[in-house]
């Protein structure tokens, strides 16, 4: 079986972060989105692995995931030259594929529960594909199923109704066999212009195809938006210290559910209240407050400040009196204050300075 990451698309949503890189390079607990697919691949032995690559930034993608050596996979890039759709995505991957099942893992999704039992109940199923169903409060916001709960069958599936009949999101994980590239061939751009995976598992079903599906236990988040980013964040913070915890490092030290990376140095007069990591290298100091659930990356430097519910990215600089909440901090970006300390809510792209 092979897999697939999607790590194309532009993250309009997310902008300034994603006008200096791919959003699925965005980290979450200090480890960028996309790794985590990557790594479920891996425990699922699952190690020949398809990146889709778009116009935006792909030799980044290149440089931190290289051959997959590094990370226990082999990996292929292949190349889409524009957004066109996940199903266009799929399309790409015909030759990749060969006649193999094979998984499609959109690289902004996390899953809290992995891949193993679903990939297995895939295996074990005679079946040309199987989504992963998950409820969701907004469903006007995704594809979503209709089931029909007499014969435990999907029914339909839309793509963002207007008026949804159900809360069951399609989330972006597909179990696939190579019937699909018949299906995809014969859809037609909808009026966003793109392939849609939801009318090509629909068409699958109405010409009889066979599509099972499952439910996801745990959590599953879609990291679309800032909001998004920063409750997911929280959500993997939350697993440290626990069964299957998400934040691994050999180097580090973690004490019930703190990270602290290597070479960190922490002044004995801050504070820190996690879940918190700290990436390697950093200096936290006097007069700090951290957390909760808090990423600070690595080589940053802090001083007199107080910073909840964030996510600062590598080589940050913060100093001089500063309160920060909800805020996603980027690369390099450097914040300096001598006002009264007041709090505020930033979104700063890469080497952002800014003197409040």
């Amino acid at each position: 079986m092979k897999g697939i990451i999607l790590h194309g698309g532009h993250g309009t949503r997310l902008r300034p972060l994603t006008h200096t890189g791919p959003k699925q390079l965005l980290p979450i607990a200090n480890k960028p989105m996309s790794q985590y697919a990557l790594e479920d691949f891996r425990e699922a032995g699952i190690t020949d692995v398809g990146i889709i690559i778009g116009d935006v930034y792909p030799e980044k993608v290149k440089e931190y995931y290289g051959n997959g050596e590094n990370f226990g996979v082999k990996i292929t890039y292949i190349y889409q030259d524009k957004p066109k759709g996940i199903s266009h995505a799929i399309k790409l991957c015909k030759d990749f594929v060969g006649d193999e099942k094979f998984i499609v893992y959109l690289g902004d999704n996390i899953l809290r529960k992995g891949l193993i039992d679903y990939k297995n109940k895939f295996e074990e199923k005679n079946t040309d594909a199987m989504i992963l169903l998950c409820k969701v409060d907004r469903p006007s916001s995704f594809g979503i199923a209709e089931l029909d709960l007499e014969s435990n069958t999907i029914k339909k599936i839309i793509e963002k109704p207007k008026e949804p009949k159900s809360d069951l999101a399609v989330i972006g994980v597909y179990f696939l066999t190579s019937k699909i590239f018949e299906i995809i061939d014969r859809l037609k751009p909808s009026a966003r212009g793109e392939l849609e995976i939801t009318e090509a598992l629909q068409l699958l079903m109405d010409e009889d195809g066979s599509l099972h599906y499952d439910t996801v236990t745990g959590w599953w988040k879609d990291t679309g938006t800032p909001e998004d980013i920063l409750h997911a964040n929280k959500l993997v913070l939350d697993s440290i210290g626990k069964e299957n915890q998400f934040v691994i490092d050999n180097d580090a030290t973690i004490k019930n559910n703190i990270v602290i990376g290597k070479g960190t140095d922490i002044s004995s007069d801050s504070t820190i209240e996690g879940p918190v990591i700290i990436g390697a290298n950093c200096k936290v100091g006097s007069n700090v407050k951290l957390g909760p659930n808090v990423s600070v990356g690595n080589d940053s430097t802090l001083e007199n400040c107080k910073i909840e519910n964030s996510i600062l990215m590598k080589n940050c600089k913060i100093s001089a009196n500063v309160y920060l909440s909800n805020s996603i901090i980027a690369n390099g970006s450097q914040i300096e204050a001598n006002n009264e300390q007041t709090k505020h809510e930033l979104l700063l792209g890469e080497r952002s300075q800014l003197k409040i």
